[in-house]
């Protein structure tokens, strides 16, 4: 008798989460913990009680994130290993200088083989794109051959794009305080850095889904989405060289930024997830809906994952724009001012809950949330992009 995707998750939780816990989830605490000490002694002077507070918060984070999923420890330490390897290619081939200014910074990468062609944050992000790319068309044959072997290699392609994502913003975070340490800054202030967490929050989410409920035949649908994006990013790169390290806006230069924008992103992930499933919800409804055959994952599942990443987006979504109220009243006096994004934040707000409500309360299931959850992309996307392009406002600091 087969074991469906759904009883599994549900046998895991009913499962103990401490008696979950092994020897590799403590050993992760201490590594973590290590990590977190170790920059405090070597950062903390440069750090103020805020930031010294986000470091110790972001590691409480990590722990939970790598008891709870633990595919995450493994990206976390891959990440952080090739970003320090980064950082000591660039620190060993620049002697300990600062301020060496960006064409300095883009020779040095250029003469060093390792910075060049793999581990420069422009190195490591277009391997994202590459390997972003390269995971949807992946995903798309192995959907449509029934290839369990071409899953599994979209699978790795896309935890290797994102883990390269997660270092080209970690070693673009160094590079901007190598350039000029007026400069340096966490890598989310702008279109170009938000379309990289843009990425790399959805296909981590996704990946989280996947491993979840044992199915990848998502990804066809879900890294369709990061790939559009992946097309703008390069478009972005190469036709407005926006991927250059420029100063920080005086009103960005605040430590609310670094929990802010991470929190919306984790948001507008989850409501691209939950749009790109409810595409493939609707695909499958109109070829008939559920079948022996079936390619895609059983409609009741594809509606569970929609509930599900609606409600953690909204959860962070909510989250960021309360941290967003609180920012803007320590930056221009008050806690909303009807914003042109604040006020497309507030209908992406509203339109969620909506949602949410509907389904929490009616029972509302099927075509019709599907529909809904894909046209709440659209209105994302506005508040996201289509603010900045064709909205002017106290947010201006992503104009294409």
């Amino acid at each position: 008798m087969s074991v469906t995707p759904e009883a599994m998750v549900e046998q895991l939780d009913k499962s103990s989460f401490w008696s979950r816990l092994g020897p590799r989830d403590w050993g992760w605490v201490a590594l973590v913990v290590v990590a977190a000490v170790a920059t405090l002694v070597g950062f903390g002077e440069a750090m103020n009680r805020f930031d010294q507070g986000i470091l110790v918060g972001t590691a409480v984070g990590l722990v939970a994130l790598g008891w709870y999923w633990r595919p995450s420890q493994v990206v976390s330490v891959v990440t952080a290993a090739l970003s320090l390897f980064a950082i000591w290619r660039y620190d060993a081939l620049l002697d300990g200088a600062v301020n060496v200014g960006s064409r300095t910074l883009a020779e040095t990468a250029n003469g060093d083989f390792f910075l060049q062609f793999l581990v420069s944050s422009q190195s490591a992000i277009m391997w994202m794109s590459a390997l972003f790319v390269l995971a949807t068309v992946t995903y798309i044959g192995a959907l449509l051959v029934r290839s369990p072997f071409a899953g599994r290699v979209a699978t790795a392609l896309t935890w290797s794009g994102a883990t390269m994502g997660l270092v080209g913003l970690m070693v673009r975070w160094r590079e901007s305080y190598l350039i000029n340490l007026d400069y340096g800054h966490i890598p989310v202030s702008n279109l170009y850095e938000v379309f990289i967490v843009f990425a790399v929050m959805t296909a981590l989410i996704y990946l989280y889904y996947e491993g979840r409920y044992q199915s990848r035949n998502l990804g066809a649908f879900v890294l369709t989405v990061i790939s559009a994006a992946v097309a703008f990013l390069l478009w972005y790169t190469f036709d407005r060289g926006a991927n250059a390290i420029q100063p920080l806006v005086p009103a960005l230069n605040s430590y609310w930024m670094k929990i802010h924008v991470p929190a919306n992103f984790v948001g507008y992930g989850s409501f691209a997830l939950a749009a790109m499933v409810g595409v493939a919800y609707l695909v499958k409804q109109r070829l008939g809906g559920d079948g022996e055959n079936d390619r895609l994952p059983s409609l009741a599942l594809m509606d569970d994952v929609m509930y599900k990443s609606i409600a953690l987006g909204f959860a962070f979504f909510t989250i960021a724009t309360i941290l967003g109220a609180m920012w803007a009243a320590e930056a221009w006096g008050g806690y909303w001012s009807w914003d042109p994004k604040e006020t497309w934040a507030l209908i992406v707000w509203l339109n969620y809950a909506a949602w949410l409500h509907l389904r929490l309360t009616k029972g509302m299931k099927g075509a019709p949330m599907a529909w809904w959850a894909v046209i709440g992309l659209f209105i994302t996307s506005f508040a996201f992009l289509g603010v900045n392009m064709f909205l002017s406002g106290l947010h201006s600091y992503g104009e294409l």
